[in-house]
């Protein structure tokens, strides 16, 4: 299983180092003339694509890309006068911990709204979070941003606006990035929840005087876990795309705002480096959510193997 997996994400990783590739070079523009400005003479431009090796063919650039790729070696990022690789290297752990901290915030509010939900379906309570993660869903995430900022930073004066620095710089952002997945998680495990309620086994736990919180985390809970484990896995890849949207509106120094100013700028280098290292990141965060979810049940297992 793991082996037939691990093939399937070579694949992955070659079609999306390819779309890379052509997208990167269909986009209008010519990174010599970006670079060197409007003034520059047809001389110094064909001399800086010879540098960047764009005056050679397309299909003797693709296969040296690929050759590159493999070794983690995008070359140099002339806009920065540095290796594209060390550029984004020293923007991944911004990114990776607001990634981190608002799949936190997800991932236990969701649940915890999901599970009240799902232990009284059809109650007060389950409508009310209903209604709650579909406006949550509703919402762009740049709006979102935009208005917690009004609100928090420019109105109350509660926390800052943008920047790093202090615990406070983190809640606005993680918050903006975690709302959506939040709904997400909780409309997940509602249903989940919800539908293990009505198993046998439940049934069997109460007869044996087990409260309904008890019952709730203690036997429901964790055959709910499978559908929001893979989901989990699945949405912090997506949330590491959505982080592009956050950190430019709050001004974090990730990912995000190294690849938006590499796209305007043309620095191929640092989008090819930028968006392999996100496809890389995916393949292995949905890897491990399909590694827990055949722990967390065995009978995935069984029918791989089957």
């Amino acid at each position: 299983m793991i082996a037939s997996r691990l093939l399937v994400g070579v694949f992955v990783m070659w079609g999306a180092a390819s779309l890379i590739f052509l997208i990167v070079r269909a986009a209008p523009g010519d990174p010599a003339t970006v670079l060197l400005g409007p003034d520059a003479s047809r001389d110094q431009i064909d001399r800086l694509n010879e540098t960047l090796g764009l005056d050679r063919p397309l299909a003797e650039q693709y296969l040296s890309y690929l050759g590159d790729a493999l070794r983690l070696d995008f070359g140099e990022s002339h806009r920065l006068g540095r290796p594209a690789m060390d550029a984004v290297f020293d923007r991944l752990s911004a990114t990776v911990e607001l990634t981190l901290t608002a799949t936190v915030i997800a991932v236990v509010v969701g649940l915890t709204l999901g599970m009240l939900a799902g232990g009284r379906a059809g109650g007060a309570v389950d409508r009310v979070v209903s209604a709650a993660t579909i406006a949550l869903q509703s919402f762009p995430t740049f709006w979102i941003g935009i208005m917690l900022v009004l609100f928090f930073a420019l109105g109350l004066r509660w926390l800052p606006s943008s920047g790093v620095g202090t615990p406070q710089h983190m809640i606005l952002p993680a918050v903006t990035l975690s709302l959506p997945f939040i709904a997400i998680v909780a409309r997940l495990t509602r249903s989940s929840v919800a539908e293990n309620m009505r198993e046998p086994y439940v049934e069997t736990a109460r007869s044996k005087g087990l409260t309904e919180p008890q019952v709730l985390v203690g036997h429901t809970l964790r055959n709910s876990l499978i559908p929001v484990v893979t989901v989990v896995g699945l949405q912090m890849g997506a949330l590491m795309g959505g982080a592009v949207i956050v950190e430019n509106v709050f001004a974090w120094p990730g990912l995000g705002s190294l690849v938006v100013d590499a796209v305007a700028n043309r620095d191929y280098a640092v989008v090819q480096a930028v968006t392999l290292l996100i496809a890389g990141i995916v393949m292995v965060l949905n890897l491990t959510a399909d590694l827990l979810a055949t722990r967390l049940d065995p009978r995935i297992r069984t029918e791989g193997a089957s």
